[in-house]
């Protein structure tokens, strides 16, 4: 888990768990896909719980800095193969922004009225779009 701050004051969280443990919403969301699915192992890592404060969420580089932040900060210190995510449409849209890529689209979770579209990257194609869509990422 990851809290991000600015100014002294708290301005988001991410929460970043293994994959291969079956903890997470992408596994249990990608075991529907049978096949079709994408091989999952324990160095890929998805990315959930990416909020920020409201004030802070119509701000793209306030989002791309805590989520560069955070992948440099995990790949750093363990081996990341790849990132996912289980997420609306929408913001599966802005994640394209950061390279990531769905693979499959109107997932419904079981016993919910919810779909989700699942989303994977690279830790270095990530990190690339990062840096160069958000020049304004500098340590303070």
């Amino acid at each position: 888990m990851f809290a991000f701050e600015q100014g002294g004051d708290l301005i988001g969280t991410v929460r970043m768990v293994p994959m291969g443990h079956g903890l997470t919403l992408t596994e249990a969301l990608c075991a529907q896909l049978g096949d079709a699915a994408p091989a999952l192992s324990p160095v890929d890592w998805e990315i959930g719980r990416l909020v920020l404060a409201p004030e802070h969420r119509a701000d793209v580089n306030a989002l791309g800095h805590c989520l560069h932040l955070a992948l440099t900060y995990s790949c750093a210190r363990t081996r990341v193969d790849h990132y996912y995510a289980a997420c609306t449409h929408v913001l599966s849209r802005l994640y394209r922004r950061f390279e990531f890529a769905a693979f499959a689209r109107d997932v419904p979770l079981a016993g919910t009225g919810k779909a989700y579209t699942l989303i994977r990257g690279k830790p270095a194609q990530i990190a690339q779009a990062l840096e160069g869509k958000l020049p304004t990422l500098r340590p303070q």
